[in-house]
């Protein structure tokens, strides 16, 4: 396998005598979208600032693109982008001039690359605007247009979507999907926004006082999270509870039960001789949602 991205291994972070983080560690890969969850006060904001650099860490490593970030900082943060919480925006310049004041600060950065970033974010028709006449999510997509204006293949971003309208959040979506997919970007993601990670990210994450209780590709976490029931749809959803009192009655003549895969047939063979008809039988689709609360015995995001 190539190297990774991203690699966390056993931080630990104290301060004074409270320990916040506790060997949290995780690996990222070019083209993943990771969405870091936890309760407020699990330790995502302290995590981050310890992979950006700003802050000591007390035990462990962290790595990028092979370098250490404590002990080769310069070479590890190169291939970074970052915005946590609000993008630094100048209100009173185009989204072209804010731009280009981020270039100066590179080495290599010409009206070409400029160009290209303005087009990743769809900002072409507004670029030379005031932001101060932008909307929200301009200004979002303008912060990650500098973010990335450096070419970096690890991209970190704290509450992307927090305030954004829906048609913010699908634009905001489609946006990160793209560099991860185009751009081969690693996209880390920390959100309270549970439903918009569970259409956008291909693993997750999930902190609770400072440790990791769980990491994993997304598909997997929502199977592995507590009881899989199976969805019935049926003709006449009150005839059939009264075969299948342990099923609970949902809205469209749809049942939840409780069953495993190999006691179907019969469960149908029962349904079919009481002259039920059966329009199919699924397994529940959980949200990320309900996987978070069931791994973290309803730990509520605030």
């Amino acid at each position: 396998m190539e190297s990774a991205v991203l690699k966390c291994e056993n931080l630990s972070k104290k301060f004074g005598k409270k320990q916040i983080l506790n060997n949290v560690s995780f690996v990222m890969q070019k083209g993943d979208i990771l969405g870091f969850i936890g309760p407020n006060g699990a330790g995502k904001t302290t995590t981050i600032k310890l992979i950006l650099g700003l802050q000591n860490i007390t035990e462990g490593r962290v790595s990028i693109n092979g370098y250490d970030i404590e002990k080769q900082f310069t070479k590890a943060i190169k291939k970074v982008g970052a915005i946590v919480e609000n993008p630094d925006l100048y209100m009173y310049l185009s989204g072209y001039e804010n731009l280009k004041l981020i270039a100066n600060l590179y080495e290599g950065i010409d009206t070409k690359r400029i160009d290209e970033v303005v087009k990743l974010v769809r900002l072409e028709n507004r670029i030379k605007d005031k932001v101060s006449k932008y909307s929200l999510g301009m200004r979002q997509r303008l912060g990650i247009a500098q973010a990335i204006l450096h070419n970096p293949n690890l991209l970190i971003l704290d509450e992307p979507t927090n305030g954004l309208d829906p048609e913010g959040i699908k634009e905001m979506r489609e946006l990160l999907v793209d560099l991860a997919q185009k751009e081969k970007m690693a996209i880390l993601i920390s959100s309270h926004n549970l439903a918009e990670l569970d259409n956008l990210c291909n693993k997750v994450c999930i902190i609770k006082n400072g440790e990791i209780i769980e990491t994993s590709d997304i598909s997997g976490i929502k199977k592995e999270a507590g009881k899989q029931f199976k969805i019935l749809e049926v003709d006449d959803s009150q005839r059939a509870k009264k075969l299948l009192p342990q099923a609970i009655v949902m809205k469209n003549n749809q049942l939840k039960i409780d069953i495993e895969k190999e006691e179907i047939p019969e469960m149908i063979v029962k349904l079919v001789e009481n002259q039920i008809k059966i329009y199919g039988v699924k397994e529940e689709e959980k949200s990320l949602e309900q996987a978070f609360f069931e791994k973290t015995g309803g730990n509520v995001i605030e």
